[in-house]
């Protein structure tokens, strides 16, 4: 996908006993050739990808963090293959603002819905968010004009953007602009803005005469 997360912000009182489970999950992912039966995680698409993805877990040590799961290349394997990672790391660290395009999960410990939304919305990148949560106020808070600020804006499921009958699109430096959902039509029709002046005059500019 996509828009597979790439920051997970768990609220202080579920984070250890969620990241614990998270991690345990992690270990029942099998990798390989994606066109076997049960394979969930296949190949990264290039040797370039591989570096990137061992560069940003350089990085997060470097910057404070901690790898909780994974981080490793897997040369057993032929091809492009690198083990789906967790971290745990500060949310402002420069890895965890840039795109590294790889199975990399930074969770980060938030104590306030307000700080949450602060710091989903601190990073350059702006294609999908979600917020799971059972407060009615919360979710208020996550899709009004001071929640989220990312192109899709989800609740109660997670980050995909690829549900046909919604827009698909983004913010900030991710891009702009939008397809499928409403904004479909646009593909098969020709816009045009035609303004008419049923007046009888033409205003011209001050001062100006057409004698």
């Amino acid at each position: 996908r996509c828009t597979t997360t790439r920051r997970m912000f768990l609220h202080e009182d579920i984070h250890d006993e969620f990241v614990a489970r998270l991690v345990k999950a992690y270990g029942q992912i099998k990798i390989g050739n994606p066109l076997e039966p049960g394979v969930l995680c296949g190949p990264l698409h290039s040797k370039q990808a591989v570096a990137a993805f061992e560069h940003g877990i350089s990085d997060v040590a470097a910057q404070g963090g901690r790898v909780l799961h994974g981080g490793r290349v897997l040369h057993n394997l032929p091809g492009n293959f690198v083990e789906p990672t967790i971290t745990s790391i500060a949310h402002d660290a420069p890895v965890v603002h840039r795109e590294i395009f790889a199975p990399i999960l930074h969770t980060i410990k938030y104590a306030n819905i307000e700080q949450a939304i602060a710091w989903n919305n601190e990073v350059g990148q702006g294609l999908s968010s979600s917020l799971f949560t059972t407060s009615p106020e919360h979710i208020f808070n996550w899709i009004g004009p001071a929640g989220s600020d990312c192109g899709i804006v989800n609740v109660n499921i997670p980050t995909n953007g690829a549900e046909i009958g919604g827009a698909f699109g983004c913010e900030k430096e991710t891009g702009g602009g939008r397809e499928s959902g409403s904004t479909a039509w646009q593909q098969y029709m020709r816009r045009q803005t035609c303004t008419i002046n049923y007046s009888g005059t033409l205003p011209l500019a001050q001062g100006i005469k057409f004698e």
